[in-house]
């Protein structure tokens, strides 16, 4: 049983929590948080179903008066684990890099850390092999864990020879405040991150895309145009994304006309949080023109890395050395098909 413990527990952290908990070969020893957050309030409230260790042990009494039990520090954590997803803000697990080092343990990494803190940049279904036994691993971003998902779905059944996509990107999580009150679209240079970041997972492929940032909350879309190396049809498409467990075909007729339909069917259907593993391709956006594959599809920002982050521990720590393997024990405990 591999022992792993969550180091920030804020929006992908207990999300991470709730995944590791899932996984029936994995032991989840505790998270951690710097003080007493919300996500870590409501912990306490939920009557503490995780050990909580605290970053900064001078909040200890603030903490346990607020309810929350602290069993220790994170160094005490990180040295009850054999690994390590790091669940904090951009910069943070650089510098707790050191501590995992200084105990010898593996640690993964999210998507805002830079690429040059771990030893492979990570994708469970785009390049498992490359993780296995590796020490430090870092996760893509949400948009380019769904990214990747799709164009590694295409590319593996017919070829990919180069991807452009335009990312309406949400502005912020819901229930953040620190971006502001705004009406208006920003755009960013070309090429984005997720295009950059695509190249360096699937160096095979040419890409490029366009971000634009929108006011909105539950989620992002991407439009993406594909020039696969074999001649498709639209059906053959469509049968693609059907097959993967972590892709969700789901038709606007049926009343998924965008970002926050999904987000109101997962909450309807009681899942933790709202939230969806999968990212939703809109079965109406999907065409084959000039023998170019074009698709849009919804990432549910918050909850779609944590299926590759647990792929990523996976690896690591060799639980599974086959690709499939690895990537299929976590869809059978996250319920995937």
């Amino acid at each position: 049983m591999v022992k792993v413990g969550v180091v920030g527990y804020g929006v992908i952290g207990l999300r991470l929590a709730a995944g590791v908990a899932r996984q029936e070969d994995m032991e989840l020893v505790g998270v951690a948080d710097v003080g007493l957050t919300l996500s870590v309030r409501a912990l306490a409230e939920r009557g503490m179903p995780y050990d909580f260790y605290a970053v900064v042990p001078e909040k200890r009494d603030e903490l346990e008066a607020a309810g929350v039990k602290v069993s220790g520090t994170v160094e005490e954590l990180i040295q009850k684990c054999d690994v390590i997803l790091d669940a904090t803000p951009a910069g943070v697990g650089e510098k707790n890099k050191a501590l995992y080092e200084k105990y010898g343990k593996k640690a993964v990494f999210q998507g805002g850390e830079s690429t040059s803190v771990a030893d492979v940049f990570f994708h469970g279904y785009a390049n498992y092999e490359e993780g296995l036994g590796k020490q430090f691993l870092k996760l893509t971003s949400c948009n380019t864990t769904g990214l990747i998902r799709a164009v590694d779905c295409v590319d593996r059944a017919v070829g990919v020879d180069n991807v452009m996509i335009t990312i309406i990107r949400r502005v912020a999580d819901p229930g953040d405040y620190h971006r502001g009150l705004t009406n208006a679209l920003k755009v960013d240079t070309v090429p984005s991150h997720q295009a950059s970041d695509l190249m360096l997972i699937m160096p095979h492929i040419k890409a490029t895309g366009v971000l634009v940032h929108t006011p909105v909350t539950h989620g992002h879309i991407i439009s993406t145009n594909i020039k696969p190396k074999k001649p498709v049809t639209r059906d053959e498409v469509l049968e693609m994304f059907n097959a993967h467990p972590r892709i969700r075909v789901v038709r606007i007729k049926d009343g998924f006309q965008g970002n926050a339909a999904l987000f109101r069917y997962a909450r309807d259907m009681g899942n933790p949080h709202s939230d969806m593993y999968e990212i939703a391709v809109f079965e109406e956006t999907v065409e084959v023109f000039e023998g170019h594959i074009i698709f849009a599809f919804n990432v549910p920002q918050e909850a779609v890395v944590i299926p590759e982050s647990l792929d990523a521990v996976r690896a690591a720590m060799e639980m599974q050395t086959d690709r499939l393997e690895g990537v299929g024990m976590t869809n059978k405990y996250l319920n995937l098909r």
